[in-house]
């Protein structure tokens, strides 16, 4: 099969996570001290990927400024602006004329956990699949309303995806990671503009490609994930990160940390400064926040300019 690329989307304002899309492209936003996109990054190098394009728009010069061009991923990092955003397939569009190979297609502002996903790759020269959509399944309806079901018949071929279903009634979800052939482009032109989102969506592309004859399967590689779109979600994902580095606390460079402060289940970004002997507890410190607080704080993203009381977002999960 040809060279695989891959193409990260990291275009969008982020208007749901204010205040942080004042400041960061959704996609920079800190995960234990890491901006998220460089997991992506580092998940298609593993994958032997080293040619990735990266949409941007949104604040899309400091994406640019922490990525630079690659080098130190060990990666080519090419970039393409998308300057009117009209939903994912309108960004998939204006790629085809740098692209000429199967290439994976990744969304920014996801935070996952995979398998293998070697076996997408070789799900589509095996089976000489459209597409491959990575799935899991999924226990939470509301997880699903949230992203897409995929559904199925009796031979593990998908025959429908429907994007944010009102009703539910199986637990495979989409979860906004694909593995594309190049008759995607063909199937992104015949895209209708939708008439809920006003906006070109890739499951409907997909979906095409399914009526079109060509064969799309799904791959259950994603053992968790969580698209950011509260500051809920922040949280919720540097502390997974946490955990799951069996970490109580992870401080950054030049720290200034009050003696007499207790941190527990904490992500400490550089040259932050707390001033004062508190318990802080379940929480995110931003880089260069300089917490000045006087009361305990348990489940708090602190920034700079804001304090955000995460305990008002049910999405949030302490593990």
């Amino acid at each position: 099969m040809d060279k695989v690329v891959a193409v990260i989307l990291a275009a969008g304002r982020g208007t749901r996570m204010h205040p942080f899309s004042e400041h960061y492209p959704k996609p920079g936003i800190p995960i234990c001290n890491t901006p998220l996109i460089h997991y992506s990054i580092e998940t298609f190098k593993a994958l032997g990927i080293d040619e990735i394009f990266i949409v941007i728009g949104h604040l899309g010069h400091e994406l640019v400024r922490m990525l630079g061009d690659g080098a130190a991923f060990g990666v080519r990092l090419k970039y393409v602006e998308q300057t009117k955003l009209l939903g994912i397939a309108a960004a998939l569009g204006q790629m085809e004329p740098y692209i000429a190979s199967p290439f994976f297609l990744a969304l920014g502002d996801i935070f996952f956990k995979t398998d293998d996903l070697g076996v997408m790759v070789d799900t589509l020269r095996q089976r000489q699949a459209g597409a491959v959509l990575a799935v899991k399944h999924e226990r939470d309806p509301a997880a699903i309303r949230r992203n897409f079901a995929v559904r199925c018949d009796a031979d593990g071929r998908v025959v429908r995806v429907i994007e944010k279903p009102r009703y539910v009634d199986n637990t495979l979800k989409g979860c906004g990671l694909y593995l594309f052939d190049l008759p995607i482009f063909d199937a992104v032109r015949r895209t209708p503009r939708t008439a809920m989102r006003d906006e070109y969506e890739i499951t409907d592309s997909v979906q095409i490609m399914i009526d079109d004859g060509l064969p799309v399967f799904p791959a259950e590689v994603i053992r968790w994930d969580v698209n950011l779109t509260s500051p809920g979600d922040v949280l919720q994902c540097n502390l997974f990160e946490l955990k799951n580095r069996d970490l109580p606390l992870l401080t950054g460079r030049d720290v200034d940390i009050h003696p007499q402060a207790r941190l527990h289940n904490v992500v400490v970004g550089d040259g932050a400064v707390i001033k004062h002997p508190i318990s802080i507890t379940n929480s995110v410190i931003f880089p260069y926040t300089e917490v000045d607080l006087r009361a305990d704080v348990d489940r708090f993203v602190l920034t700079p300019e804001h304090q955000i009381d995460c305990r008002l977002f049910s999405t949030v999960e302490i593990g």
